[in-house]
């Protein structure tokens, strides 16, 4: 079967509730509670966190409503794996940049749950539950239950966030108590989530039969076969996933690149104001 138009436009009240809520409850907690759990002398939320919350809504709303939703749903695989890509490595990471540490805590309420998260929050708990997840979701029979169950599917992308909530935290973590990787394990850890999901990518590029058997008895777009959406889907998991990560990756070393600079300029400084005032042997 063969689709030659975008589906139908769909309400999907669903999606507009979770991002309705995430940004009323934002709004009204840096309000109403950040006043009372913000740093004294410091705005509930700065300018850019709340430019990077509300880009993270964005993206979580455009990759969860129509057209994506649908075609992902009711068409092309590859299109889901654009849906994953940009909630787990676009949305995710700008919510947590906008969240500030006194609502992180709030969140992570109560004391388990904060020490839990903390716990997962390190390089090898993060990087196991990550990857672990990102297998578990490409799965065929959990692939193909998504398409058969609403609830399934909830509790699939339910997941999948919770996940990159994990993956991004030892990077992006807002809160000393679950601190950032230093620079240079931090940029270990980034190259591993690039590398990693080359595996079951290469399943998808490379396999000579379509893995989901749900999808291939989906009608498709433009004129595509089942494993040509397949080999899309590889595609955007190996290149696009690798991309975005390579990107946070350059950002990382060359803000640490030339934070090492101006410390070096600044020990220099010092040692010749030393050695001007006689201090120095």
């Amino acid at each position: 079967m063969v689709a030659t138009s975008l589906p139908a436009w769909e309400a999907h009240p669903d999606v507009w509730l979770v991002v309705g809520l995430l940004a009323a409850g934002y709004a009204v907690a840096v309000q109403r509670l950040g006043p009372r759990h913000a740093p004294p002398g410091e705005p509930p939320a700065s300018r850019f966190q709340i430019a990077a919350f509300s880009l993270g809504l964005l993206a979580l709303w455009l990759s969860s409503d129509w057209p994506v939703h649908d075609v992902s749903e009711g068409y092309l695989y590859s299109v889901h794996m654009l849906q994953h890509l940009v909630i787990q490595l676009v949305a995710v990471p700008l919510l947590l940049l906008g969240t500030p540490g006194w609502m992180l805590r709030l969140v992570l309420r109560p004391d388990p749950v904060f020490r839990t998260v903390r716990w997962l929050a390190r390089f090898l708990p993060a990087l196991i539950v990550f990857n672990a997840v990102l297998v578990f979701t490409h799965w065929p029979a959990i692939v193909n239950a998504t398409l058969e169950s609403g609830l399934v599917h909830l509790g699939y992308h339910t997941l999948m966030f919770v996940a990159g909530f994990i993956m991004w935290l030892p990077v992006l973590s807002p809160v000393p108590e679950i601190p950032r990787l230093a620079p240079l394990p931090r940029l270990a850890f980034l190259f591993l989530q690039s590398v990693v999901p080359t595996v079951p990518a290469s399943f998808l590029t490379f396999g000579s039969e379509p893995l989901y058997r749900g999808y291939e008895a989906l009608p498709k777009l433009w004129g595509l076969t089942a494993l040509e959406d397949q080999l899309i889907a590889g595609l955007i998991m190996k290149i696009g996933a690798g991309l975005l990560l390579w990107a946070v990756i350059a950002v990382i070393f060359f803000r640490w690149f030339a934070s090492e600079e101006r410390e070096e300029r600044e020990r220099t400084r010092r040692a010749h104001r030393l050695d001007r005032m006689g201090l120095t042997s």
